[in-house]
């Protein structure tokens, strides 16, 4: 019998409704909007170049025995996506993290994919946010 691991989306969505995701918390975007004023767009910008740059790191750590800096990794991702209000993004990272504190790296591929896949629509809302448009 084979036993399925558990990826982060898999434990994430243990007793929650994924229909419901809140992907960006829009209070803490208008308080850093109002915070920011004019560079808020800038702030915007680099978050989403900086979290390109985050998950480019974290696939190339995937074929290292380095797992804390994997842990590492997903530890600053998880804090840059709270700063910025991207709830389940935050969670998968926080998800990720534990799984690499705990030496449970068996889905690593799959845990990665999710959070991608979260990463792209939290650039779709940030930038509709900002009344901008996927290039």
């Amino acid at each position: 019998m084979m036993i399925k691991q558990n990826t982060v989306a898999d434990l994430m969505s243990q007793g929650n409704n994924m229909s419901s995701t809140q992907h960006l918390d829009y209070d803490a975007l208008n308080s850093l909007k109002d915070v920011m004023e004019g560079e808020f767009g800038f702030l915007i910008d680099t978050f989403i170049h900086d979290s390109s740059d985050r998950l480019d790191k974290l696939y190339t750590l995937i074929g290292s025995d380095n797992i804390d800096a994997i842990r590492r990794a997903a530890h600053s991702f998880k804090g840059s996506c709270s700063n910025l209000g991207a709830l389940h993004l935050a969670n998968l990272c926080s998800a990720l993290e534990r799984k690499a504190r705990d030496n449970d790296l068996s889905t690593l591929g799959e845990d990665l994919a999710d959070i991608e896949a979260e990463f792209l629509v939290v650039k779709q809302r940030m930038l509709a946010y900002l009344g901008k448009t996927l290039s």
